[in-house]
């Protein structure tokens, strides 16, 4: 695999020095520019957690991916240039509050002075990576902070307008891409999965972020969201425009 060719499908230059404010940045970008989608899944193409084939679709199709794809081949990238990065589990909690399946989300720690993660793979979340020491960290999709739950387990916590949602469950066990192949398979086929349902594709901007569920295009701007019902050929050009997808290589 080749790294510069990555670097460079994500608009990001090759790095001299591995600092955090230089992750903040590969993190930034791989979220604005490589869309987190499940049109595989909806489409039934397997997803194999093979580096040689997400990095084919992710960087030569120029596709994106989930959690497993995405996380899977950033660390890659991160261990190839220099960070101290390891593959994590975790659980997420759905909007209703309910715990989906076990250990089925892929994310990543790297260590400076502390752990940080970072997580390039969970759709609508930081673009930064969030200490585990608790410090807070914002942006325009909400504030963060990583709160310790146990001896073992920590929680990655949203606050928006003074509520609290935590998003996924986690403990700092490494883990190898080959380890969430049951997940994988889970998500890809199970009705109780979020991502066997409708098409979704969606991509961070620099000031919110925009999101293909289905028909429906949402634009979210400093804070603001707008919703338009789109046609098929809206769809597809939608796809083409806004997230760089052919839609003739889904066919």
């Amino acid at each position: 695999m080749n790294k510069e060719k990555y670097l460079a499908r994500f608009n990001a230059s090759a790095i001299q020095e591995y600092y955090l404010q230089d992750l903040t940045e590969l993190q930034s970008l791989h979220m604005q520019n490589i869309p987190f989608e499940n049109l595989d899944v909806m489409r039934h193409v397997p997803i194999y957690l093979n580096l040689e084939k997400i990095y084919e679709k992710i960087v030569n199709q120029r596709r994106g991916g989930y959690c497993y794809e995405l996380n899977g081949l950033f660390h890659w990238l991160l261990s190839q240039l220099g960070y101290q990065a390891k593959l994590i589990s975790a659980t997420v909690q759905r909007p209703n509050g309910t715990w989906a399946k076990t250990d089925t989300h892929a994310a990543i720690l790297v260590e400076f002075d502390t752990l940080y993660l970072v997580d390039a793979g969970f759709g609508d979340s930081t673009m930064s990576p969030i200490p585990l020491g608790g410090e807070r960290h914002t942006d325009h999709s909400g504030t963060y902070r990583i709160e310790k739950v146990d001896d073992v387990y920590y929680d990655l916590i949203r606050e928006n307008e003074e509520n609290e949602k935590v998003l996924y469950r986690f403990s700092t066990d490494e883990k190898q891409l080959v380890d969430f192949h049951e997940g994988c398979v889970f998500n890809q086929v199970s009705k109780d999965s979020s991502f066997t349902h409708n098409d979704l594709v969606t991509r961070a901007t620099q000031n919110g972020r925009i999101t293909l569920s289905d028909h429906q295009l949402t634009r979210s701007e400093n804070g603001r969201k707008t919703k338009i019902e789109l046609s098929p050929a809206d769809k597809r050009n939608v796809l083409k425009e806004e997230f760089g997808i052919d839609p003739a290589s889904l066919e």
